[in-house]
């Protein structure tokens, strides 16, 4: 089996994170700058076998599009046009910064490290993959 990927979008940093090959675990892999997405993926690529996307949708409360909606529109296009045969799933990720913070708080980190920032997104695109991976095998 190939691994599944998820993503956390931002316009500063995009959380990633990415399933075990016998998609069972979700983990926490990266936070990069939007500009160098496309050659870190070509990279992970070159040794690892990719079967999706999972992309966070950014929802309001109501259920509407948020602000970030359209960004993530642009980033899915991208993705689409330089890895056209790896499908996409988006997921909603209404709450998944607020449980990534309460997950920091929780962990016994210094406070440092809990406003660590990239730490953040890259729980949030964890959680993103696990509710995925929740919702497939039902």
């Amino acid at each position: 089996m190939a691994r599944i990927i998820a993503f956390d979008y931002g316009t500063k940093r995009i959380g990633l994170a990415v399933t075990d090959p016998l998609q069972i675990i979700a983990t926490g892999l990266d936070t990069i700058h939007p500009k160098d997405i496309i050659p870190y993926l070509k990279k992970y690529m070159e040794t690892e076998a990719i079967e999706a996307f999972v992309i966070g949708d950014p929802k309001q409360m109501d259920g509407s599009s948020s602000e970030n909606a359209q960004h993530v529109k642009g980033f899915c296009t991208m993705l689409k046009k330089n890895f056209s045969h790896i499908p996409q799933h988006l997921v909603d990720e209404r709450f998944t910064s607020k449980i990534a913070q309460q997950t920091i708080m929780q962990s016994g980190l210094k406070k440092n490290d809990r406003r660590d920032k990239e730490r953040v997104d890259t729980i949030s695109a964890t959680l993103i993959l696990q509710y995925f991976m929740d919702k497939t095998r039902l």
